[in-house]
């Protein structure tokens, strides 16, 4: 594992959440008394704990394989002698990133919570995808991983 990253959601989405699932319970309870007053609390406040978690589920990762060093985002992954070039989008250049300069044919891994972003260019004639787009919030760090990892030319 040359570099990983999992794309947690901000820490008051958790407690956005549980007071959510908390306030529904208490109301339900409210209105069931006895031992059924407690079924809300066990029902509704896992919820969003599971949303949550499912949502943090993206992980970027460089890893070392058998067949190479590649590029791992959520299910999809890269080899890295396919890559031109890298680049980082941050923050304030995201939104025209995804919007009037988005290649339709791009991959894709948005998570609106991160801002910055990296830029991942293929050169893979086989390949109809021109470039990678993904959320990450230490960009710096994923592509001086990818840089040291992937193999250079004479011409880089």
């Amino acid at each position: 594992m040359l570099y990983s990253e999992r794309l947690w959601v901000p820490v008051w989405w958790w407690a956005v959440g549980l007071f959510v699932a908390g306030l529904l319970a208490a109301e339900v309870h409210m209105g069931a008394p006895g031992l059924r007053a407690w079924l809300p609390y066990v029902l509704l406040l896992p919820l969003p704990v599971w949303g949550l978690v499912w949502l943090s589920r993206l992980r970027v990762e460089v890893v070392e394989e058998p067949d190479g060093v590649h590029l791992r985002v959520g299910q999809a992954h890269l080899p890295l002698d396919v890559i031109s070039r890298v680049a980082e989008v941050p923050g304030s250049a995201k939104s025209a990133a995804l919007g009037r300069q988005l290649d339709p044919a791009a991959f894709v891994q948005h998570r609106v919570w991160v801002k910055p972003m990296a830029l991942i260019v293929l050169d893979d004639p086989e390949d109809p995808t021109p470039y990678w787009l993904i959320s990450t919030r230490r960009p710096a760090e994923l592509l001086a991983a990818v840089n040291r990892a992937r193999p250079h030319t004479d011409g880089d």
